[in-house]
């Protein structure tokens, strides 16, 4: 539900990510207050197409953004309040996580399993007590009749088909051989051994951990061909092949070793 204050600065914020190859990018939208006495009351600002960039990162980015964004603004002091509407439940539902639970846990979910984007939360964490105003992130659904929400959705979807690339993040990638999607959580940790293809690297630099997408290789196991993720310190190389022990009885599938590289 939109929120009615004739006072506050409101922004609008999208994430968009396209496949093939895997881009994205994001729209914003500032609604000035009239009082404000500003030459232009909307003002709209498009992104650069990311590279490695996934939905959730995006419409994360876009809110950190445009946080940034009212720092350069001359007349933030006479603001007392800013409401920003995104149609991301990811960042509506997790804003108040980063700054009060996440923050002091070390970036570690009780699952034991790190929080993803933990570097563009803990940019959104600064910026948004730099900014030393009231901030409110409201949910609006996505693709409703507002003509704002319907602004900054085609912002971010143009910006993600921009000429202008930037890299969001280096992850390593290597095509699948299974034709089963990803599904996390489908291989369980029983203190199994399997030989698994490396599908996706990508390093963690807030938690110090590698964040693998793989494949089972082990024709016998019920797994075979499961398509899951995994985090681990243990170092391996996209589209090459291990034989792996996982660990047992974890709410997390975790590897407790490499044994060795394997050849197909």
């Amino acid at each position: 539900m939109l929120t009615t204050d004739y006072n506050a600065l409101v922004i609008y914020t999208d994430g968009s990510c396209l496949p093939h190859p895997r881009r994205g990018g994001y729209g914003i939208r500032f609604k000035f207050p009239v009082f404000l006495d500003m030459d232009e009351f909307i003002i709209d600002f498009p992104s650069p197409s990311y590279r490695n960039s996934t939905n959730n990162s995006m419409e994360l980015l876009a809110v950190i953004t445009a946080l940034e964004k009212l720092e350069s603004i001359k007349k933030i002091n006479e603001i007392y309040r800013i409401i920003i509407y995104t149609d991301s439940r990811y960042v509506s539902d997790n804003y108040k996580n980063a700054i009060y639970r996440w923050s002091k846990n070390k970036w570690i979910l009780q699952s034991g399993a790190p929080v993803i984007n933990a570097d563009l939360w803990k940019d959104f964490i600064k910026v948004f007590f730099r900014i030393k105003k009231r901030i409110d992130i409201i949910w609006i659904k996505g693709h409703s009749k507002n003509i704002d929400n319907k602004a900054v959705d085609s912002i971010a979807k143009k910006s993600a088909n921009s000429g202008i690339i930037k890299h969001l993040k280096v992850v390593n990638v290597r095509r699948k051989i299974s034709p089963q999607k990803v599904k996390y959580g489908s291989i369980k940790p029983e203190g199994q051994r399997l030989a698994i293809r490396i599908i996706t690297s990508e390093y963690l630099h807030v938690q110090r951990i590698s964040k693998y997408q793989y494949e089972v290789i082990s024709k016998k196991s019920k797994y075979f061909q499961c398509v899951d993720n995994i985090f681990t310190k243990e170092n391996m190389r996209v589209g090459h092949s291990y034989l792996v022990s996982f660990k047992k009885n974890q709410s997390l599938a975790t590897i407790s070793k490499v044994i060795k590289e394997v050849t197909k």
